[in-house]
């Protein structure tokens, strides 16, 4: 080999050479431009997440704001937005499960407005939580209602699906809110095969009550021997339904 062709060689080799680092320097760039690029639609789709959580807190709907607080940790996590984002999202969620629990108590109670007698009679009514043994053919559960009508005034009464209560010429039951101290209502039984139902006279007190509890339970005695107890979820009670009451 010629020193000429040497040289020549030699240069060929530097310049593939030099080619070939550029690149490798171009794919580096290529491949880091990329990671930037996705680096910044992340941050973006989380930031646009977060502008959709940061909205259903404002509106405080608590539910879709778990919803997205929790799907912005689950997608996008290490970015600015679900860092700001998790302090709050235990207190969000704590929010949204008594947001939905306070939508069941909402549900337990039927409402109804009818034409009856002379005037449109109002009532608000719920079941118990349990079935109970009354004496009937099988465990049922008790039905509490609240009713007004301008003829026939305002009442609180139980209704049993079978069995009977044991409240002719009067009795007195038993009401506990919550955990406080039972307290004693005098209570009695019309003579009437219209319905099996016990009317509770201090309907204004176990109303009053009743608005600010979570829980009711009236014990009360049946003809089958001994007493009965019927709980009702009652905090979910929309006083509206029954104006003039509050």
């Amino acid at each position: 080999m010629t020193p000429t062709t040497s040289r020549l060689a030699r240069a060929m080799l530097l310049a593939a050479a030099a080619l070939a680092a550029t690149a490798c320097t171009d794919r580096e760039a290529q491949r880091q431009a990329q990671l930037a690029a996705e680096a910044q639609a992340k941050e973006q789709a989380a930031a646009q997440l977060q502008r959709e959580y940061d909205a259903a807190v404002a509106a405080n709907n608590w539910e879709l704001a778990r919803v997205h607080g929790a799907a912005l940790l689950a997608q996008y996590p290490g970015t600015p937005a679900a860092a700001e984002v998790e302090p709050a999202l235990a207190e969000v969620a704590a929010r949204a499960e008594a947001a939905r629990e306070q939508r069941r108590l909402a549900a337990l109670w039927n409402y109804a407005r009818v034409a009856a007698g002379k005037g449109e009679q109002r009532t608000a009514a719920i079941l118990s939580a349990e079935p109970v043994d009354t004496g009937g053919s099988a465990p049922a559960t008790v039905q509490l209602v609240i009713r007004d009508h301008p003829e026939w005034k305002r009442s609180a009464y139980l209704v049993l699906q079978g069995g009977d209560f044991n409240c002719y010429g009067g009795c007195k039951v038993r009401v506990t809110f919550d955990d406080a101290a039972p307290k004693s209502m005098s209570a009695w039984r019309p003579k009437t095969d219209e319905a099996i139902a016990m009317f509770i006279e201090d309907y204004r007190g176990l109303w009053r009550q009743m608005r600010q509890a979570q829980r009711l339970q009236v014990e009360f005695p049946v003809k089958a021997g001994g007493t009965r107890t019927a709980t009702f979820e009652v905090g979910g009670l929309d006083g509206s339904q029954m104006p003039g009451w509050d």
